[in-house]
């Protein structure tokens, strides 16, 4: 073996042992969370040990527990679970069924269980102050949902891998700024529940919003006069491991400050940020990130995204957004001689829309299967490290350390 695959083995190798902490040390990752904070002072302290000037900035957040639904129509139970951050309630009263915008503007609700489903409910609605994105039909059903006051909201939902990822059902709504408590059941299980329109219902969800906190962890190292930022997002869902979304990605910042422990230049300035809110309603950490950084965009070079990287099967997919000729040809030079990599194309459902939306150069790093987790394994407990080849992560933070030495 030579010296370089020597250390491509020991780097691999140090890959598996970090992600097994993030994902099997350490029982959740969701923001709020002990977990989250195990693993937010993990990063920081292993950064720090690779000589980084470490800073954990802190935001105040909610985390959330849930204890059991029971959902009753008579003598009939049915199957559901409470929508994430959402508030508890033990409620009575009739059903009312609403499958589309125009039956919700008609429908009076006030005291009673409302139960969403068919069109209304085939897509998960947007936090109410979500600011990256959130369609004027989702505000407005939001909207349309507290002016009639229903006891609760029942969601009986499919699939929607645009949005929510793997699960089934999925959330229809996911907020901790919207007040009506809400739980969730499968398309299948709504229909059976329709059929009790009319008739009271008694549901009673055991959950409850948790004050808390969370932070960002920002590792800097050289002349932040012009820097380079490299980012992960280190949450993850509710209920999943989180291996690919995104501890492959929060491992392979560890692995690109490791090696920049010694012998780096100083210029550009680097900045390595593991992320705390991509996976959270109100993205807690990204809003932090742009308040802290407000007015120096422009000094970035280049910002650089790993979210999905690592999946044992296919290759790692590149994007470029925005770049300078020259270093576009720079990247691409880079990355196209590397056997475990392909061009991809573009996407912007991670943390380097942050970049492409205040015109930052930007490098995405994804799987060319994203397409395939995203509707099969993220925000699932099938998100496991036994899908990731550690391999793959080396690649990547390799490629980075050779880009900034061109640099």
């Amino acid at each position: 073996m030579t010296p370089d695959s020597i250390t491509a083995a020991r780097l691999a190798r140090q890959a598996a042992l970090w992600l097994d902490t993030l994902c099997t040390g350490i029982d959740s990752r969701r923001v709020g969370s002990a977990g989250n904070r195990a693993a937010t002072d993990f990063f920081a302290r292993t950064a720090a040990s690779f000589g980084f000037e470490v800073q954990q900035p802190a935001f105040e957040c909610i985390d959330w527990a849930e204890h059991g639904v029971e959902l009753r129509a008579g003598d009939a139970l049915f199957e559901a679970q409470a929508s994430p951050y959402s508030l508890g309630c033990d409620v009575r009263g009739p059903l009312a069924v609403v499958s589309s915008v125009a039956e919700l503007v008609s429908a009076d609700l006030r005291g009673k269980v409302l139960l969403l489903r068919d069109e209304i409910a085939r897509e998960q609605l947007m936090p109410k102050n979500f600011t990256f994105y959130n369609p004027e039909e989702h505000q407005r059903i939001i909207a349309l949902l507290e002016e009639k006051e229903p006891l609760a909201i029942i969601a009986a939902t499919g699939r929607n891998p645009e949005l929510a990822g793997g699960l089934y059902p999925f959330p229809l709504i996911e907020d901790g700024d919207f007040d009506i408590p809400s739980v969730c059941m499968t398309d299948v299980e709504g229909r059976r529940l329709a059929q009790h329109a009319g008739q009271a219902v008694a549901l009673n969800s055991r959950a409850e919003r948790i004050l808390s906190s969370g932070c960002n962890v920002v590792a800097r190292k050289g002349d932040m006069a012009r820097w380079v930022v490299f980012f992960a997002h280190i949450d993850a869902k509710p209920g999943t491991p989180g291996a690919l979304d995104n501890a492959t990605g929060v491992v392979i910042l560890l692995l690109l400050a490791e090696l920049l422990a010694d012998g780096y230049g100083g210029a550009p300035g680097i900045e390595i940020v593991a992320l705390n809110g991509e996976d959270y309603y109100a993205a807690s950490g990204e809003m932090l990130w742009l308040r802290e950084n407000d007015g120096r965009m422009h000094e970035i070079m280049l910002g650089v995204n790993m979210d999905g990287v690592g999946y044992q099967e296919g290759r790692t997919a590149w994007s470029l957004y925005g770049c300078p000729p020259d270093m576009e040809q720079m990247l691409r030079e880079l990355l196209a001689i590397r056997s475990g990599m392909a061009e991809g194309d573009p996407w912007y459902q991670s943390d380097h829309s942050l970049f492409v939306f205040n015109n930052v150069p930007a490098l995405a790093f994804t799987s060319d299967h994203f397409s395939a987790l995203w509707t099969e394994v993220a925000h699932t407990p099938r998100d496991t490290p036994e899908l990731v080849a550690p391999e793959r992560l080396v690649e990547v933070a390799s490629a980075l350390r050779e880009f900034l030495a061109a640099l």
